[in-house]
């Protein structure tokens, strides 16, 4: 088990076997997802969002504002 200790300012320092295996350096951005009450994922967000384009492909159908709107709100209806 790894373990590290948090300062008076809040701050952790990720052991450095921990950060190898994440393949984050300094200045990477780190997200930290709740997985349950209590409970957190430490998640490297090294990647720039635009690196998703494409991936899942062109749509089938165009859908408006209008229409995704209102599928929302059906859904918040339990419809």
């Amino acid at each position: 088990m790894t373990l590290a200790t948090l300062t008076s300012k809040g701050q952790v320092t990720i052991p450095k076997s921990v950060r190898e295996v994440m393949g984050v350096t300094a200045g990477d951005r780190l997200e930290f997802i709740e997985i349950g009450q209590g409970r957190f994922e430490l998640v490297a967000a090294t990647k720039d969002v635009t690196c998703l384009k494409g991936v899942l492909g062109k749509p089938r159908k165009v859908v408006t504002i209008e229409e995704m709107s209102e599928a929302v709100a059906k859904m918040g209806r339990g419809k």
